[in-house]
């Protein structure tokens, strides 16, 4: 009989059965191997029990009598069972064998689509994303719409290849699988949110823009917390976004690991939760803060899910923690567990609603103080967290209603930065594509930041500044080309933008330097791009609004004594920004004001921005009622 022995008993008494109950299993199992040994197995039978049994977590039974019905009985629907034996093996983990199991699958039944589309998941599983993206792109040439087997299949598939494309910076692929998959079926929220930010990422213009029966009002509304603030600067639309995805997406009923009581440690334990532990703009600003925590008064973890990027930024970052853990294959239930067991008193989420961001780790409450910082420039809606940190320019309290969370004000600013930051040597304009003469104008935001409103102004600074060029970032190709075409349409000649390519932090803070004026996005202003030129020396001239996102460059102008350079409407950010190129003596004198902050200023002060953090938490943490009050 084709059975091993060692294997079927450790299997089976995990069934927890009774005596005489366990020998009937296993005895109703070994009539089912031997009779697909004997070729006289139904394949509706084998089917049938091995999907019991996988589903009673004998999945490594279910193999055996798969490979045992396979190898001794001759059957036109082999393909379906070879594509059973794949699922089986890529739910224990067996992603070889389940690679082979589909691909027999195929060869036996080339138009069998259903093992090419987990073929293709099972590959960008293995971090093989070009052979999952053939694999889906084949489904996609190949099925029909009206097909009422593989139609749905079609659908996922595409929806498939855009989240892909996206990932991988095929933008254009990604919005024509995208914009397949909603001319197949319209009311598609997840779909419409990716078409919206891809459409924004590539400025694309307008960004809602009317999509075969797609309602232009319902791709607002399916717009992310994220998206949404590169579009508006209304807090309350903010808010409803951000709650909406709590809504759809998260379970705001776990039960609460943690109890909400003191624990009376002697050291406090702050935690931070992660995905940006890498070269991000996240980690560029609080690895400095992470180094500079009184370990006589505190313990600091470090919780991560990051992308080993091999940079010194990240290895940095993880020498500063005291305590560091992967979470990267642990659950959210584990993770959760795990940082309650390690009983910190404050846990710190530096992601928000943002990409990898694990969201039910925060809802099981691992710890009595949850506080959201710097990952999402805007309200999270987590009704798990209880204080975002900001200043009270930052978010002012007539404006704190818009918030879920509980305000936690810093007496300076509300962002902190690193000061071990490198300049490297200044590059020559011509090294960088930039005319020797004429006002340099600077925006290195990501492109998604950048409307058509703010590019109309833009334009207008270009043209009352004969000689002018506008430098921005190169963040995509079909950005650039947009963006060109654009300013050619509003009457600018398209070389007048010059576009960086990215660089190491020290190159890209060097190019600031040579800048004369950074221009601010909005309603989604600088953020750590804003720090960075600002400790460049350069000038930041930012427009400010209602929001979070639409209020960082101003908060971080107001701390550093420059209010001058924060405007309330486009004129007055229009004129102010050819006012500045006309005063070369003004911008100097700026120039000159920063290099006092970054000597002496609050802004940089970091020492000074973790002592104040530092007694905050130990406030927080004493508000909670202690354990023996509880009792």
């Amino acid at each position: 009989m084709f059975y091993p022995e060692p294997a079927r008993p450790a299997a089976l008494r995990h069934l927890h059965l009774k005596r005489s109950t366990q020998i009937a299993v296993e005895n109703e199992y070994a009539l089912k191997v031997l009779l697909a040994c004997r070729g006289q197995l139904a394949l509706t039978d084998l089917v049938e029990y091995a999907n019991r049994i996988g589903s009673a977590g004998l999945n490594d039974l279910a193999v055996v009598l798969y490979r045992a019905w396979l190898e001794h009985t001759d059957s036109p629907h082999k393909h379906l069972v070879w594509f059973n034996l794949g699922a089986t093996y890529n739910e224990m983990g067996r992603l070889d064998d389940a690679k082979q199991a589909y691909k027999q699958s195929i060869e036996l039944a080339p138009a069998f689509v259903q093992p090419r589309v987990s073929l293709g998941t099972l590959y960008e599983r293995m971090g093989q994303p070009d052979a999952a993206l053939a694999e889906w792109t084949w489904v996609a040439r190949t099925t029909s719409d009206h097909d009422p087997i593989n139609g749905p299949l079609r659908l996922l598939t595409l929806n498939n290849l855009g989240r892909l494309s996206e990932a991988q910076r095929k933008f254009a692929d990604a919005k024509d699988w995208l914009g397949q998959s909603l001319a197949l079926r319209p009311a598609q929220t997840d779909v419409l949110q990716h078409w919206a930010y891809l459409r924004a990422r590539t400025c694309s213009w307008p960004v809602y823009a009317p999509w075969h029966d797609v309602d232009v009002s319902m791709m607002r509304a399916s717009t992310s917390a994220l998206a949404k603030i590169s579009q508006t600067d209304d807090p309350a639309e903010q808010l409803a976004a951000a709650r909406r995805y709590v809504e759809e997406k998260v379970d705001t009923t776990l039960p609460a690991l943690a109890d909400g009581l003191q624990y009376g440690h002697r050291k406090l334990r702050i935690g931070y939760l992660s995905s940006d532990y890498s070269l991000h703009p996240v980690s560029m600003l609080m690895v400095e803060l992470f180094e500079l925590h009184n370990r006589n008064d505190f313990e600091v973890y470090g919780y991560c899910w990051s992308p080993e990027d091999g940079s010194a930024l990240r290895q940095r970052v993880i020498r500063s923690f005291d305590h560091y853990f992967r979470i990267d294959k642990l659950s959210d239930a584990e993770a959760a567990r795990l940082i309650r067991e390690h009983e910190i008193d404050i846990l710190i989420d530096l992601q928000g609603q943002t990409a990898g961001a694990r969201a039910h780790i925060l809802a099981a409450r691992p710890a009595p103080l949850q506080i959201t910082y710097l990952g999402l420039p805007a309200t999270t809606g987590f009704p798990f967290i209880d204080y975002v940190i900001a200043d009270e320019y930052l978010i002012p309290p007539v404006l704190a209603p818009h918030y879920s969370e509980k305000m936690l004000y810093m007496p300076d600013v509300y962002q902190v930065s690193d000061r071990q930051r490198v300049i490297a040597p200044l590059p020559s304009r011509a090294s960088c594509g930039l005319p020797e003469t004429g006002t340099v104008f600077c925006s290195f935001n990501n492109n998604y930041k950048i409307t058509p409103e703010m590019f109309d102004v833009w334009s207008n600074i270009l043209r009352r500044v004969p000689g002018s060029v506008l430098w921005l970032l190169s963040d995509n190709q079909w950005a650039e080309a947009n963006l060109r075409s654009e300013a050619l349409a509003r009457g600018i000649e398209p070389e007048r933008l010059v576009f960086a390519t990215r660089a190491s932090s020290s190159d890209f803070l060097a190019r600031m330097a040579i800048a004369d004026v950074f221009l601010d996005t909005f309603p989604f202003n600088a953020g750590t791009t804003a720090n960075d030129a600002l400790w460049a020396g350069l000038p930041v001239l930012t427009r400010v609004g209602r929001a979070f996102a639409s209020r960082m460059a101003g908060a971080l102008l107001t701390a550093a004594g420059l209010p001058e350079l924060i405007t309330d409407n486009v004129q007055d950010y229009e004129d102010k920004a050819v006012a500045l190129a006309e005063a070369p003596q003004e911008r100097l004198r700026l120039r000159e004001a920063l290099a006092r902050v970054k000597a002496e200023g609050v802004l940089f002060d970091t020492p000074r921005f973790a002592r104040t953090l530092e007694q905050k938490f130990k406030e927080l943490v004493a508000a909670l009622p202690r354990r023996a009050e509880a009792a």
